[in-house]
């Protein structure tokens, strides 16, 4: 219990045995600043009983304007105006019986003094992740343990056991701290970890898609000082933090759980009924109500339970905690699990009030559709058939990420190949922003990568330069750059998250230092460590255009430019060298004698004709 819930029980205790069950056992958000652009604030209350009084509050430049109450008397819900004259300070909150009691200073219940600190200067017109940046993604229970004595934590259901593959396995905060050097010399300027609130959960807690805390770092990380402290250290060292979000549901041991606020806190009435994932259904013209309903409100298992933003109580609650957490940790961006899955409306609310509070910041959505109308209907600007407005700057490209996959991988004679690839660049225009999509090569619920291309290393470098190159903000998971292997057969989360080499003491193979990997994995952490390197700096595949030209005998060509400054980026899928006439280029070229191979720095003439070596990705900025 901490301080201030202490000081509102012994307040209750010491006027007598008939209100000593009042308490506050949650109050959340935890705390607020002034200067925000929303000057309304609701707090949720949470304790015996606690609906049954009334809350005064005398602050300058803070008032309560109403106070909900719900079904439930364990919640009292206080709407609070904070006005631009306010000041940092503590907020006391009392707590009275309601009617004629509550006119007398002897019907004081509680006292609870809530914290108003002062906004960050500069901090509403914080810069967001954007073309310039490359994103790493990790999972942290899967990264490196850091501080072993934070493995287990007596209040905590699943305890580590690293031998199972489903299991927690003990990384930690600490453990990206203390390589956040690796990361950044790596050429990254992003860091994308999976969700970090407590997840209290009996099993596969270690995911972290399963909150059972809004507001608590689960202690197996660390502390939510820990994880302020973690972001900042990155930002001194040139790397933003991208938190995971999730909108769309909770874990089942969610302190809600134990007593709900009301009782269509959860969808379904809070009973269990699976999602079918139509996600077309939400801007299909023929959808029946069923399946647009089962979309947004279905589960996706019985331990995750559905939240109904259509609750405006909820809803609420959610706008709020994102902001908190942007504004307490420091945060550059996030990045929304399951984003469609959510109601429609409230993710039009949810995105508007964060971006009006943030206005340069990036978010990015997940919507797990190789369909690129599905994921353009989510993003900011589009402008959909069904009126749907959304505020979402940016989404996962997952339709540009599967051709990527399936095109490198496929049989010349196949039904993929780098003319799909051309293709689905080509459309483009179907995005309000395709420049601020974020392009990935593969993530925590993917096949890693280099399985998924036959452990081809030359296929492999070809992906990594594509996704680096593309007009797209690039994202990597942590492991891609030692060529990680997994299972390509069905479902096997537990073969895409085995822990990162190097991370637990005693690893005989670290890819932070090199030690035990072979010989194509160095090279590999190479390639990838210049490739990233030089991207930070050319602002060219940064803010430039593009323009391609038709795959011919199995091999793609496209131009990054700006004014002078030109790449040529050529992928030759052949087994064996490729020659190019280059007089088909000269639209962009202009005449350029010479290129540089921006990752052996070879000096490449530019006659009639280039030869591409055999399965290579050729990368060459083009001398004026």
């Amino acid at each position: 219990m901490n301080k201030r819930l202490l000081l509102a029980t012994l307040a209750s205790l010491t006027l007598g045995s008939a209100r000593a069950d009042y308490r506050i056992d949650h109050m959340e958000p935890p705390s607020w600043w002034t200067g925000m652009h929303e000057r309304s604030l609701q707090l949720m209350v949470h304790g015996p009983q606690i609906g049954q009084l009334l809350p005064t509050l005398h602050y300058p430049g803070v008032q309560i304007t109403s106070v909900e109450r719900v079904a439930n008397p364990n919640y009292l819900f206080i709407n609070l105006r904070i006005s631009a004259r306010a000041r940092a300070g503590e907020l006391d909150l009392t707590f009275r019986g309601r009617g004629e009691q509550a006119r007398s200073a002897a019907a004081t219940v509680l006292h609870y003094r809530y914290p108003l600190q002062a906004r960050a200067q500069g901090s509403a017109q914080r810069q967001g992740f954007g073309r310039a940046d490359a994103i790493y993604q990790v999972m942290p229970d899967r990264y490196a343990n850091g501080d072993t004595a934070n493995d287990n934590a007596p209040d905590m259901r699943e305890q580590a056991q690293r031998s199972e593959g489903s299991g927690r396995h003990g990384g930690d905060l600490r453990g990206i701290s203390d390589h956040l050097d690796y990361i950044a010399a790596m050429g990254y300027t992003q860091l994308w970890p999976t969700p970090l609130l407590e997840s209290n959960m009996p099993a596969y807690s270690y995911h972290g898609y399963a909150a059972t805390h809004h507001y608590r770092i689960d202690p197996r990380y660390g502390s939510n000082e820990d994880y302020r402290a973690m972001v900042a250290q990155a930002r001194s060292k040139g790397l933003g933090v991208i938190q995971d979000v999730v909108l769309n549901h909770i874990g089942s041991q969610h302190w809600w759980l134990q007593d709900m606020p009301e009782a269509d806190w959860l969808t379904y009435q809070g009973k269990f009924v699976p999602t079918e994932h139509h996600r077309v259904a939400v801007q299909d013209p023929y959808a029946s109500q069923q399946d647009r309903r089962n979309f947004t409100e279905g589960w996706f298992v019985e331990s995750m339970p559905d939240l109904n933003q259509a609750n405006p109580r909820v809803a609420r609650y959610l706008i709020q905690n994102t902001l908190w957490w942007i504004e307490y940790a420091g945060l550059s961006g996030l990045r929304v699990d399951t984003y469609s899955y959510s109601n429609t409306d409230f993710l039009s609310r949810w995105s508007g009030a964060v971006m009006a509070e943030y206005p340069h910041l990036n978010l990015v959505g997940e919507e797990w559709s190789p369909h690129i109308p599905v994921v353009a209907h989510w993003q900011r600007g589009k402008r959909n058939a069904n009126g749907y407005v959304s505020h979402m700057p940016s989404m996962m490209d997952f339709p540009l990420a599967d051709v990527l996959r399936r095109a490198l991988v496929a049989p010349d004679d196949g039904d993929y190949s780098l003319t799909s690839l051309y293709e689905a660049l080509s459309q483009d225009y179907l995005y309000a922003d395709a420049g601020n999509l974020v392009l990935f090569e593969g993530n925590h619920d993917m096949s890693r990568l280099y399985s998924e291309l036959g452990e081809d290393d030359q296929l492999y470098r070809m992906a990594l330069a594509f996704v680096a190159t593309a007009p797209r903000i690039p994202q990597f998971y942590a492991g891609t750059e030692i060529q990680m292997t997994s299972s390509t057969r069905g479902r096997d989360d537990a073969s895409y998250r085995r822990d990162f080499p190097g991370g637990w003491q005693g690893d005989s193979i670290s890819a932070f230092t090199g030690a035990g990997l072979t010989a194509q994995q160095q090279a590999a952490q190479d390639y990838l460590k210049k490739l990233l390197n030089w991207r930070k700096h050319a602002s060219v595949i940064h803010h430039g255009r593009t323009m391609h030209f038709g795959p011919e005998q199995n091999t793609y060509v496209y131009f990054r430019y700006d004014g002078n400054r030109k790449v040529m980026v050529a992928l030759n899928k052949n087994r064996s060298p490729t020659p190019l006439n280059m007089a088909r280029f000269q639209e962009m070229l202009q005449g350029a004698q010479n290129g540089t191979d921006i990752i052996t720095g070879q000096r490449i003439a530019l006659g009639e004709q280039l030869t591409l070596p055999a399965r290579s990705a050729l990368i060459l900025e083009i001398a004026p």
